[in-house]
């Protein structure tokens, strides 16, 4: 049976548009108001071509001046009045347009920030976030200025193109001819350089993307900038991304200015051409003076628009070029959607000859054959040394990974049956390094529990040992944590996140243990709340230290991707083996 044809993708063009007909109710109505207003402009040249050429021919043909004084007065009085109206409705179409714009680049905004949420670890593990973050609002930008001026503007010079094309050949049509002559000409250009702009306004915005990149990680990371005494360095690499973005623009420049100079030559000399010889067929008396003042008012209205269009194409074309992006971020696949979204987990799990490797290292086998079971309530310690696959065992159990082989149960049931929202609802992780939100320390607690009342997040703050703390600053629970948190020292960023975690009330709890890097009274005090936090919950802890792993029901150890040995402390300290060399070394 022969393969179903695959549905040819809409232009960049099209896309967009789709956007804007999501707000119909106010952009049609305001694309009716520009087409009316871009015929209403068309009045100028038509009441100016009566005022020059009806008092000539008039006083020809022996007509009394009062009386072309006169007609000369009603049409200046309708001029006016023309442009009244013009003025009203551009009122309210400038405003229509505007509004329906920002509300479909807002929903486009919305759209790739929800899929961007979507999207899964494995993506970003594959991509720079500042990147990715400056690629967007610049992509974004380029869209904004599409919708708000190059769209009207394009909609409004076409209407008067046609319409001076009209009029024009209703003054001459024999001089309207030699004008379109250059026509096809015009149009070729813009095809061929079309695509050359297109080409490289996509390359520059990934090299302004680039360019954002370096700012972002160096303010990020300025600690260690300065602290290496790197600032020569990171400003020489982003001297480099700026040139790199200034050379692209320029050649994208050059093709701009070359087509831009072309345009100017074969318009306005086609128009020097036509009106030479139009001035000839006067002279011959082929035409009369009215309608040889409205053929070269309506042909420079006409050459206008036309010049105005290599502009709004290149913009066009950027917007292409944005928007190929955008729409490749919005074609990659999301994490899985199906599963069961109203199961409550009892808090037991377990791996079933579990292989799994990284999509970007195929080559490594980072977990071999893993099979192991905990039970609900039980605290599980992991330990092996640096690379033995205990961290990919915490992404597999969160669903930022599927195993390449075997299976992850919960409760007994398979995880790809559960929903994803359903299961990490139910679990909270604490990692070793927290990097906190740069709001208050109250919505970096509540972030565990969104909508949490006041009442329950000092709660989880008073058994996390955070709380004497936090009444300590100034500001109290208002208090501004800093840009990933760095305005509170290590131990207390780990107590707020444990007072989050408090909050949340999860089933399991995943420890990528949290005192490794502490001072001792920073590490009783996180201790004491991690007691709090894992009574009555199943807790996997990735040990580093002796410690934690004395208090453990049941102890994991990996090495090269395998669990070599699994029991209890005293049981795999009896054995010499490999937990035996770890605790002789402090599990570092």
């Amino acid at each position: 049976m022969p393969e179903p044809k695959k549905k040819k993708p809409i232009s960049s063009h099209r896309w967009i548009l789709s956007y804007l007909m999501q707000e119909k109710a106010i952009f049609l109505p305001s694309l009716a108001a520009l087409f009316f207003t871009a015929i209403l402009s068309l009045a100028f040249p038509y009441f100016l071509k009566e005022l020059i050429g009806n008092p000539t021919d008039a006083l020809r043909e022996g007509v009394a001046p009062a009386q072309v004084l006169e007609k000369s007065n009603r049409i200046v009085i309708m001029l006016v009045g023309v442009l009244l109206v013009q003025s009203i409705i551009a009122f309210f179409r400038v405003q229509g347009f505007i509004r329906s714009g920002e509300a479909a680049l807002n929903r486009l905004r919305r759209d790739v920030f929800s899929h961007l949420l979507k999207l899964p670890v494995a993506f970003y593990q594959e991509q720079r976030s500042g990147a990715l973050s400056n690629r967007v609002s610049a992509d974004l930008g380029v869209v904004r200025d599409t919708l708000l001026n190059a769209v009207p503007q394009a909609v409004r010079h076409t209407v008067i193109l046609i319409g001076g094309l009209v009029f024009i050949f209703v003054a001459s049509w024999k001089l309207s001819l030699i004008m379109l002559g250059s026509v096809p000409i015009v149009v070729l250009a813009i095809a061929f350089f079309g695509r050359k702009v297109r080409g490289f306004s996509r390359a520059a915005q990934d090299s302004l993307a680039e360019a954002g990149t370096v700012i972002e990680e160096t303010t990020q990371s300025i600690v260690d900038v300065k602290a290496f005494g790197n600032e020569e360095f990171e400003a020489r690499r982003y001297d480099r991304a700026l040139d790199s973005f200034f050379h692209v623009t320029l050649r994208g420049a050059r093709h701009r200015a070359a087509f831009l100079s072309f345009i100017i030559f074969a318009l306005f000399g086609t128009i020097a051409f036509v009106t030479w010889y139009g001035s000839r067929m006067y002279a011959n008396g082929e035409i009369n003076w009215t309608n040889f003042a409205a053929f070269i008012l309506f042909s420079i209205f006409v050459g206008a628009s036309l010049g105005s269009f290599p502009e709004i194409i290149s913009q066009f074309q950027q917007t292409a070029g944005a928007t190929d992006r955008l729409r490749e971020i919005l074609d990659c696949p999301t994490e899985r959607t199906v599963g069961s979204e109203d199961i409550i987990l009892h808090g037991s799990l377990g791996f079933k000859n579990v292989s799994f490797r990284y999509p970007s290292r195929e080559d490594v086998l980072v977990l071999d054959d893993i099979a192991f079971h905990v039970a609900p309530g039980q605290r599980v310690a992991l330990v092996g040394p640096s690379g033995a696959g205990k961290s990919t065992v915490f992404s597999l159990i969160l669903g930022f990974h599927s195993p390449e082989s075997g299976h992850i149960v919960f409760d007994e049931i398979d995880a790809s049956q559960i929903g994803l929202a359903c299961l990490r609802s139910q679990m909270a992780i604490v990692p070793q390094e927290v990097l906190l939100f740069g709001g208050s320390i109250l919505e970096n607690i509540e972030y565990g529990k969104p909508g949490a009342s006041r009442k329950d997040i000092t709660r989880a703050a008073e058994m996390a040992n955070a709380h004497e703390f936090i009444c300590k600053l100034p500001e109290g629970y208002e208090t501004l944590v800093g840009p990933r948190g760095t305005k509170l020292s290590g131990g207390q960023r780990q107590r707020i996140a444990i007072a989050r975690a408090i909050l949340a009330n999860p089933r399991i709890l995943l420890l990528d243990e949290a005192t490794s890097a502490l001072d001792s009274e920073s590490e009783r005090l996180v201790n004491e709340a991690l007691d709090r936090l894992m009574a009555g919950r199943t807790s996997l802890v990735i040990a580093h230290r002796l410690s934690t792993v004395r208090h453990a029901d049941h102890i994991l150890v990996f090495n090269h991707g395998k669990i070599v040995e699994s029991g209890t402390h005293e049981t795999l300290l009896a054995r010499d083996g490999t937990y035996k060399l770890l605790v002789e070394t402090q599990l570092m």
